[in-house]
């Protein structure tokens, strides 16, 4: 093999070995964390008209465990096939109407593009606009959070343009489907099995034809750089491992911005409104991360020990409502009770319980305020130590894994985390120790 071939050979060992530390994201958008989760549009086709059109009942299904669509929402478009317009919505709307200069009836289309862009009514729509599961503004929980919101639901009448040659009671399935979000690949429609709903009564409907697409979400797509970082202590050992240096980004370099520690950032760099969406304004570290979770080993009792988890929000211009945090641990399928925070195991695997999301408290703490005196969340958790596995040494009782929101967070090296006191440093504490409890002893008896 020549010096090419091993030069190639090398590089792709490397790749995969850093695939294997979960330091390069996968790009389908597989997290082992939650192998399953994805966000489903459904298109519902509930009724062909003699005139052609179709009446459409569309679902967004967010599937993913502890990954929430924030605002300012989902935008989902398409793609038509043929000529087809939107004459009217409920449950949503389209952001354009486009150019309907071809129709000359006194009502116009609600939405002439080829390429329409829906996006949720806000909260307080109109009553005779809504429908159910609409009007939360975009934004949907995660299953784990709360599951009777996890999902938006609109209605549409559609037909075809003038020029259009659709045949009755046929149905194109647009293309080319998006949610509007960062991370997020959506695949082709692919038909499955009539949606069926119940009436009101004991009577179920079904729809005339059902397509589902799948959207996945990859982190590596989402974004260049990570977006949170871990910090390490632990009650045994003075040293606090900081973040690593350059962890989301680096001071200095091209592009780079932030906002030195007690100075207000300007108000262009805030956003005005909660729709609006502006870059990270992130206060000035080594680490540049808008997050910092930072894990304290507290204390040790004979049969439990205790961490202390903090949250930290370096970001002057966002809120991080109904934020999530998935910890991996081999020690939480011993968790006893947790402090201030919800938590959820996941149970990915079976009997494998290493891993859980923590997750505010309604109306108390699940909202994560901006960079400030007010821009931390904490909790303590309780964990019995396992006879056999439980130890201090090697970094054992710090995690494997964190995640915020849903994006993996840089952990510092593990050959940098707080470790024991060596035997020597020990004998040479209780030796000193012994020492001056001697002479206290002895000056004492002078005195007396």
């Amino acid at each position: 093999m020549g010096f090419g071939g091993s030069v190639l050979l090398s590089l792709v060992l490397v790749l995969v070995v850093l695939q294997g530390y979960g330091l390069i994201s996968s790009v389908d958008g597989y997290d082992p964390m939650d192998p399953n989760g994805n966000v489903t549009i459904k298109w519902d086709v509930m009724k062909a008209n003699q005139d052609g059109s179709f009446d459409i009942r569309i679902f967004i299904f967010n599937y993913q465990l502890f990954r929430h669509i924030d605002a300012p929402g989902w935008k989902l478009s398409w793609d038509w096939q043929g000529k087809e317009v939107i004459w009217n919505m409920v449950g949503a709307e389209a952001t354009e109407q486009g150019d309907c200069s071809k129709f000359k009836a006194d009502n116009l289309p609600h939405c002439c593009l080829k390429k329409p862009v829906i996006v949720d009514l806000l909260p307080g729509a109109p009553y005779n606009k809504q429908s159910f599961n609409c009007c939360k503004g975009g934004v949907l929980s995660s299953l784990t959070q709360d599951p009777t919101k996890y999902a938006s639901m609109f209605e549409m009448h559609i037909g075809n343009s003038p020029s259009g040659q659709q045949q009755k009671g046929d149905m194109q399935i647009p293309q080319n489907f998006s949610i509007g979000l960062p991370g997020y690949t959506c695949s082709a429609p692919f038909k499955v099995p009539p949606s069926r709903f119940q009436d009101g009564s004991r009577r179920f409907i079904q729809a005339l034809k059902t397509w589902n697409v799948t959207c996945t979400y990859s982190q590596f797509i989402a974004r260049t750089a990570p977006t949170c970082c871990v910090s390490l202590s632990a009650f045994y050992n003075e040293t606090i491992v900081p973040c690593a240096t350059c962890s989301c980004g680096c001071q200095g370099l091209s592009g780079e911005q932030c906002v030195e520690q007690g100075k207000t950032p300007s108000l262009l760099q805030l956003p005005h409104s909660d729709r609006d969406i502006v870059p990270d304004t992130v206060m000035c570290t080594k680490h540049m991360c808008p997050i910092r979770v930072h894990w304290h080993v507290k204390v040790s009792y004979k049969e439990y020990w205790r961490v202390k988890i903090t949250v930290t929000n370096l970001n002057y211009a966002k809120n991080y409502s109904h934020w999530s945090l998935v910890a991996q641990h081999p020690n939480l399928q011993s968790l006893v009770e947790v402090f201030s925070f919800n938590y959820m195991p996941l149970n990915q695997y079976g009997p494998i319980n290493d891993s859980g999301v923590f997750y505010g408290i309604q109306y108390y703490n699940d909202m994560l305020l901006q960079s400030g005196e007010n821009g931390n969340v904490q909790t303590e958790i309780l964990l019995r130590k396992d006879p056999g596995v439980f130890t201090f040494r090697e970094g054992w009782v710090f995690p494997r894994k964190i995640s915020f929101n849903g994006d993996e967070c840089v952990m510092p090296p593990p050959d940098e985390f707080p470790r024991l006191p060596n035997k020597a440093h020990l004998h040479a504490s209780v030796r000193q120790y012994t020492s001056t409890v001697l002479l206290m002893f002895s000056i004492i008896l002078l005195i007396l």
